[in-house]
């Protein structure tokens, strides 16, 4: 089988043999080849498949036939790495599923350890709820069954149709870019919107790729999945408001530990800027303003408005950034405008304060390795001014890298 011509069909045949039976048919019809495979959880699968994996954890892991919870969990691990060897041998170009809330939770599982850009659909029952646990950071797409999955019939049927349609398109695009840059990611949301959109015509003056990133908890995340992967060959953190926002519990919460550390086995240069380190935003209006942020300086925005931090909170911050900087100097530069690190910091905004901001700097340029330099310019985040010297230093800090590499050997 072909890696360009082979669609995985996983799913929870012991219960949804028909709707994935189907599923393979409708991508046949299409002229691609199909490798099912099934990881239910209850039995073998009552009609052949290319894979049985139950079959497999069954003869195997003896401790996981009597638990519920053991078997899925055998499943997943067995299934996790099956999937990756499968297409690491050019088996198979996407994948394909159907399920209801355990099917849905199993199959999106294994489909997370699939890199980017390869195609990952998934029909579930559930999916009108909040996906953010199971799309995660993956390019998984979802679509709603509407009816629920019991066989195939004219509503079911339907949607699953187009499911079989999605996945054949997806593995059939021929879409390349142009040519080959070196990528910088760059993070930012929307109250330094001017700033990102400066910042990424200046990088790409100088040559490079520019892949954004919304700051908003799942972005971040995303990026330093990516770059561990290797897809980076800088990272300007233009927003370092993730963290704002998740010790005050904001809209942009969400980061995992990893966020804003050394990217393991990889030696990649990091420009850190405070965007957006001097609010937390939080969703309230003007007319239901929380009693505990009465008192401060706030930004109304939409459905969200934005709090002015505080000395405390701010110090917390720095002190956050400056335990994960700490960890591979070598890598780091951190960039600071002083005059404002959102569009309502600056003179005259609503969270202008530029003592609070001074704490952050000064607490920063204290604690930091003396190895990683704290620069700071007389601009605001937003200016095109700063964004030239961001892009300039961080096109410094690649260059640097690469002659340091190239002089090793």
């Amino acid at each position: 089988m072909e890696k360009n011509n082979c669609i995985a069909v996983l799913g929870t045949f012991d219960s949804k043999a028909e709707e994935h039976v189907f599923l393979k048919q409708q991508i046949e019809q299409r002229g691609l080849q199909v490798l099912t495979i099934n990881v239910g959880t209850r039995s073998p699968s009552p009609v052949e498949v290319d894979l049985d994996l139950f079959d497999f954890i069954i003869k195997n892991d003896r401790t996981a036939s009597t638990d519920r919870d053991q078997i899925i969990g055998a499943m997943l691990k067995e299934a996790k790495t099956q999937i990756k060897r499968l297409y690491a041998d050019g088996k198979i170009c996407g994948i394909l599923s159907a399920g209801g809330g355990t099917g849905t939770y199993i199959c999106t599982t294994i489909m997370r350890e699939l890199p980017l850009g390869v195609a990952k659909v998934m029909v579930s029952t559930v999916a009108s709820r909040n996906m953010a646990d199971i799309v995660a950071t993956k390019d998984i797409t979802m679509m709603h069954s509407v009816a629920d999955l019991l066989g195939v019939n004219s509503i079911s049927g339907s949607i699953l149709d187009k499911a079989a349609a999605a996945v054949c398109g997806m593995v059939q695009s021929q879409w390349r870019p142009a040519e080959k840059k070196k990528r910088i990611a760059l993070p930012f949301f929307g109250f330094i919107t001017a700033g990102a959109e400066a910042t990424r015509r200046a990088l790409e003056t100088l040559g490079y790729e520019v892949i954004a990133f919304h700051a908003n908890g799942t972005g971040g995340m995303a990026m330093e999945e990516l770059a561990a992967e290797g897809y980076f060959d800088g990272i300007l953190d233009l927003a370092t408001h993730e963290l704002a926002d998740a010790l005050l519990n904001g809209y942009c919460r969400g980061i995992g530990p990893q966020r804003y550390e050394p990217v393991a086995g990889r030696k990649i240069p990091r420009l850190v800027v405070p965007g957006g380190l001097d609010c937390a935003v939080l969703e309230f209006t003007r007319q239901n303003v929380p009693e505990q942020f009465k008192d401060r300086k706030i930004f109304f925005y939409d459905f969200r408005s934005a709090i002015r931090l505080n000395i405390e909170e701010t110090t917390i911050l720095a002190d956050q950034l400056v335990q994960k900087l700490n960890r591979d100097p070598s890598q780091v530069k951190v960039l600071i405008p002083t005059d404002g690190w959102s569009e309502a910091d600056r003179e005259g905004g609503p969270l202008y304060d530029p003592d609070i901001s001074n704490v952050l700097t000064a607490r920063l340029k204290d604690t930091l390795d003396s190895r990683i330099e704290v620069i700071q310019v007389d601009h605001h985040i937003n200016d095109s001014e700063f964004a030239a010297v961001a892009a300039n230093l961080m096109n410094e800090m690649i260059q640097t890298r690469l002659d340091n590499s190239f002089n090793r050997y």
